[in-house]
């Protein structure tokens, strides 16, 4: 009979007692906040920090009470479900003077358009979306999707399998969002429209002309 030799074997560690007071964990946790350039999930702060979830919510709340105040250059931001320190708005014109920054990150209208209607009808395809627009949209996809905000999202089951479209984190930090649900509804678009144009005719309903997005090149970019 062969001769059996008994293996070693390590007691498993006990797991230790995670934080569950907001205040000792505070600093760390602004710390981390300060220093991350992305949003940082609160599950994330929690395991790094090894605090409770509880107690990384009431360390986060009175980061964030703290940085409201007139006297403060930052503020803290729930986004694309995590937390970071902005700076404030106000300080946007300084900040850029600061860092000589000369250009502004832009998208074109015809971008905003089709990021718009994947935003909204997500997920979609190409032909779908070229559907709604009227024209080629395949160059403002490849520019949507250098910038980040878009990505695949599996292939629709039909002829030519198309790939399916969807927004990304990226997206949602790009326009201060938390999540998508923030998005406003159609309704409350047409309503401030309403409110803002009253009876002002849109492009389409006086005979604009479509354009193909290459023609759209030269139009003026705005703010994305």
């Amino acid at each position: 009979m062969a001769e059996t030799t008994a293996t070693e074997t390590t007691e498993a560690q006990p797991e230790r007692p995670r934080e569950e007071n907001p205040e000792k964990i505070r600093p760390a946790l602004e710390a981390l906040l300060f220093s991350s350039s992305r949003p940082v999930s609160e599950k994330d702060l929690a395991d790094v920090l090894e605090a409770t979830r509880e107690a990384v919510q009431g360390a986060l709340a009175r980061l964030e009470i703290s940085a409201q105040g007139a006297e403060r250059g930052i503020r803290l931001e729930k986004v694309a479900g995590g937390w970071r320190f902005v700076t404030r708005p106000e300080f946007d014109s300084l900040l850029r003077r600061f860092h000589e920054v000369t250009e502004r990150s832009r998208l074109s209208l015809a971008a905003l358009e089709t990021l718009a209607i994947i935003a909204y009808r997500q997920p979609i395809t190409l032909p779908e979306i070229q559907e709604i627009r009227g024209v080629n949209s395949a160059t403002v996809l490849k520019t949507l999707f250098e910038k980040r905000l878009i990505t695949t999202a599996g292939k629709k089951p039909v002829v030519g399998t198309p790939f399916f479209y969807r927004t990304t984190s990226e997206f949602l930090v790009r326009f201060g969002l938390n999540q998508l649900d923030e998005l406003p509804k159609p309704e409350e678009i047409e309503e401030d429209l309403a409110a803002t144009v009253g009876d002002a005719p849109l492009p389409e309903a006086i005979g604009a002309p479509a354009m193909d997005d290459d023609e759209l090149q030269g139009e003026e970019d705005v703010e994305g």
